[in-house]
């Protein structure tokens, strides 16, 4: 969206696509039963409002408004174009017969929930699902779902493009499963949800730590589906994901800088999301259900319970990393557990088992491990190592303020 940044219309027609265009995209979906369809009728949309906005005036219901202006835009497209497609007029027939629901259903019922689980189903294998989800109901771009993969940004390009022809020659529906289907869905978008939390609270990329958008409708999300379906591991990921936020605002100084965790003023901590997600994860853990989302929950509580850097508990982090590796046992997760382990029983031993997930090739191109084993060498005072692992982490690292940190990092060790 671009123009006249003066004119006060313009600017809400750009503040309404900040806020507005996913929902507005994820109803047209469900309308029109198609993505691209979809898509192209969201642009006419925003378009439309460009134009007729400034003449006519902000409408009262800004997002029924832009729902209805793309559907009929797009009816009227396949009806231009029916001339050349016979078939092209019945399915304009057919999307001019459908009734369009109220803009203000229950919760429950939301298009981008429901969006999700369209995206989640087990036709799609789990990759597909979660790319899918992530650049639909999320607007992320293909770089920042291939960064959360660790996947080339092509190649994540055509698994995105496989599962809208899947989804459009399987007729997968645009609804939310009924609750016998729910709990084999569940898996995939809890991964999305977390997945959408994390880009949001450590961007892969651009000039700020974190985005707010992005977390803030995660745990939306995470919150709306916890309604739909209460389940252990559902409260276990909104109670990791309200932990994390807590500590948004400690995160970076007034500046931007990155701040980490030790360093962080805890008083800048909220401690009303602290308090609602321990009570989240000590409902999750009391189930005896105990998943992975839970077990990370379980970890950040143990962090946010801590009065001051000195009195984290880490024998209790690195034996709830021992059961998290058995339920997740990822390159990443064992990463952390080294991290953990340095911390409990000296870099020494951190650095060991980090060299190890190293030399098997998972994180080579994963900045985060880099950065993790710099750090370590620094503490044992293996200056010329740690001076190899920085700049590789910052050879590797997309985000600016990470790139500001580590190359500060790096520079201390070289004066």
């Amino acid at each position: 969206m671009s123009g006249d940044a003066t004119d006060p219309i313009r600017e809400m027609v750009e503040a309404v696509y900040r806020t507005e265009s996913r929902r507005v995209l994820a109803t047209l979906i469900r309308l029109l039963g198609d993505f691209e369809l979809a898509e192209e009728a969201t642009h006419d949309a925003f378009a439309t409002a460009v134009e007729r906005w400034p003449v006519d005036g902000l409408p009262a219901h800004p997002r029924a408004w832009l729902i209805s202006t793309g559907r009929f835009k797009a009816i009227d497209g396949l009806r231009r174009r029916a001339r050349f497609d016979a078939a092209l007029a019945r399915v304009a027939d057919q999307l001019q017969g459908r009734e369009q629901v109220n803009e203000d259903e229950a919760d429950v019922s939301d298009d981008r929930l429901r969006l999700i689980f369209t995206c989640c189903h087990p036709a799609l294998q789990r990759e597909a699902q979660v790319a899918l989800t992530l650049r639909e109901v999320c607007g992320l771009t293909t770089e920042e779902i291939a960064h959360a993969f660790l996947l080339a940004p092509p190649a994540l390009a055509q698994r995105i493009v496989r599962a809208k022809a899947k989804i459009r020659d399987a007729g997968i529906p645009y609804q939310v499963p009924d609750g016998d289907q729910l709990p084999e869905r569940l898996d995939s978008v809890l991964q999305v949800i977390y997945l959408v939390f994390n880009e949001g609270y450590s961007a892969s990329s651009g000039d700020t730590l974190t985005r707010a958008d992005l977390s803030g409708e995660a745990i939306r999300l995470g919150r709306l589906l916890r309604e739909l379906l209460p389940q252990p591991e559902v409260e276990g990921l909104l109670g990791l994901m309200l932990l994390s936020e807590s500590r948004r605002a400690a995160r970076t100084s007034q500046d931007g800088e990155l701040v980490l965790l030790d360093e962080q003023d805890r008083s800048r901590w909220s401690r009303d999301l602290i308090v609602e997600g321990v009570a989240l994860v000590e409902r999750a853990l009391a189930s005896r259900r105990i998943g992975r989302y839970t077990l990370q929950a379980a970890i950040a509580a143990v962090h946010a319970e801590a009065p001051d850097a000195s009195r984290t508990d880490w024998r209790q982090i690195v034996g709830l990393y021992d059961l998290l590796v058995e339920a997740d046992p990822s390159p990443v997760v064992h990463l952390n557990r080294a991290v953990a382990v340095g911390m409990r029983d000296g870099p020494a031993a951190g650095l060991a088992l980090i060299d190890v997930i190293l030399a098997g090739g998972h994180l080579e191109h994963y900045h985060l491990a880099h950065s993790a084993r710099a750090d370590l060498c620094r503490r044992l005072g293996r200056v010329a190592e740690a001076k190899s692992s920085y700049l590789r982490a910052l050879e590797l690292a997309k985000q600016e303020p990470e790139r500001r940190f580590l190359a500060g990092r790096l520079a201390s060790l070289r004066g």
